[in-house]
């Protein structure tokens, strides 16, 4: 079969989610039936990327593995879910779509209510772009900052924490894409706002937020790995103030959810941006620990590249095994190809296996903006949608990444099959 023909097929695959569970009426999460995904549907996507590529032996050599069964791979790790591209991160609906995608881990950014339940939450403070909250008025009320209406040359603002609210509180919204109109006057019109490379086709029922209890199980029931990201409180800890909820105890609360849920430590690679996080679980989780994951952002300032490189050294020797960094961390051009970077390079040479994040999160790459941050050290050779692929070969094969976090799980199955990375 060609190309063409195979991708008319392959775009009448269907994303439909899964009724063997749901949100129930109350916002819990019920699990009747759940089981592992057998069949992979990875949609029209990763075929319309590859046929967009440049000629050459990469494109040729994806394009000879349009027809192989393709299989769930720990290399795809999911970003919010998975299908956080078309569906409102963190929700079952997100999250089987990345499983059915082929994601082999799952991931919960893990924060905290007001009554300190674990919730998966990319944010804290993320409530008023990632639900309706804004839109219920008595809620609204609590939210850090409530919904303000632009006007006289200012934009709207809002500021919504989990924090702000009791579980049974959040477990009355329903998430949505994560978004907001600045110039609304009104809650409804702030909800707005999804850029046009996302949609809104799948956010029309209401889906709750999760809790991480309700993460595990659910995951646990799909047959995959976890990996929670303890997400840095934006409000002073202990929370609240003068109590003993610790950074320390809520670190070590995430760690005991899994334990509680039977989970085994081979299964979880816990992560955080928060360097004393990971050296908490080294010392009180060991075998947690074996497969924590120092998230790396601190390179990000203006001249901070050599520390970051510097530090690196540092983690290693304190018994940090993974460190993962953003894309443009990992990659430079040279003579005008993608290679992989000093930091790179740095990270290997300290002994250290690496992630990175995030794929399909850019929006467009053939606008003019070259990939917009996540491009940055590459953004003179990025100029169309099928250079996510040269990107991806060259953090597999020369930088060695032991996986992707993606908005879009099929992008890096796709890739991960190909080239037998399971």
């Amino acid at each position: 079969m060609s190309a063409i023909p195979l991708l008319r097929l392959l775009a009448c695959a269907s994303f439909a989610v899964s009724s063997l569970a749901a949100p129930s009426a109350s916002g819990t999460l019920t699990h009747n039936g759940v089981k592992p995904v057998k069949r992979i549907s990875l949609g029209p996507r990763p075929f319309w990327l590859v046929e967009d590529m440049d000629e050459g032996p990469l494109k040729q050599k994806l394009l000879s593995c349009a027809d192989k069964d393709m299989k769930p791979s720990a290399w795809s790790i999911s970003h919010r879910g998975g299908g956080t591209l078309q569906f409102p991160e963190h929700t079952y609906e997100s999250i089987m779509a990345g499983t059915r995608m082929g994601a082999g881990i799952q991931e919960c950014d893990v924060t905290f209510t007001k009554d300190k339940r674990l919730v998966c939450r990319h944010s804290q403070c993320d409530l008023h772009t990632t639900t309706n909250v804004v839109a219920i008025p008595e809620l609204n009320a609590k939210c850090t900052v409530p919904f303000q209406p632009a006007a006289n040359g200012s934009e709207a603002t809002a500021k919504c924490c989990t924090s702000d609210f009791t579980l049974d509180e959040i477990k009355r919204l329903c998430a949505k894409m994560d978004a907001y109109n600045p110039h609304a006057t009104t809650p409804e019109e702030f909800l707005g706002g999804t850029p046009g490379y996302q949609t809104d086709l799948y956010a029309k029922k209401c889906s709750p937020v999760l809790t991480l209890r309700e993460f595990i199980k659910l995951v646990d029931s799909l047959g995959l790995k976890f990996t929670p990201e303890l997400k840095t409180p934006e409000v002073p800890m202990p929370f609240p103030p003068g109590s003993d909820y610790t950074q320390a105890k809520f670190a070590q609360q995430m760690i005991d959810e899994f334990k509680e849920a039977g989970i085994k430590p081979e299964r979880v690679f816990p992560q955080s941006f928060l360097y004393d996080d990971v050296l908490y679980w080294l010392k009180a989780e060991p075998r947690f620990a074996k497969q924590a994951v120092l998230l790396d952002e601190s390179g990000d300032a203006p001249g901070a590249m050599p520390q970051a490189i510097a530090n690196l050294k540092k983690y290693a020797k304190a018994g940090v095994k993974i460190i993962a960094p953003p894309l443009p961390y990992l990659v430079t051009v040279k003579n005008g190809k993608i290679v992989p970077s000093e930091y790179a390079l740095a990270a290997k040479k300290a002994g250290l296996k690496i992630i990175t994040w995030t794929l399909e999160r850019s929006g467009w790459l053939a606008d003019g903006s070259g990939g917009g941050y996540y491009y940055a050290s590459v953004a003179n050779v990025t100029n169309n949608e099928g250079d996510v692929y040269n990107l991806l070969h060259v953090l597999a094969q020369d930088v060695g990444v032991i996986g992707v976090f993606s908005d879009w799980s099929a992008t890096t199955t796709y890739y991960a099959n190909c080239f037998g990375l399971f």
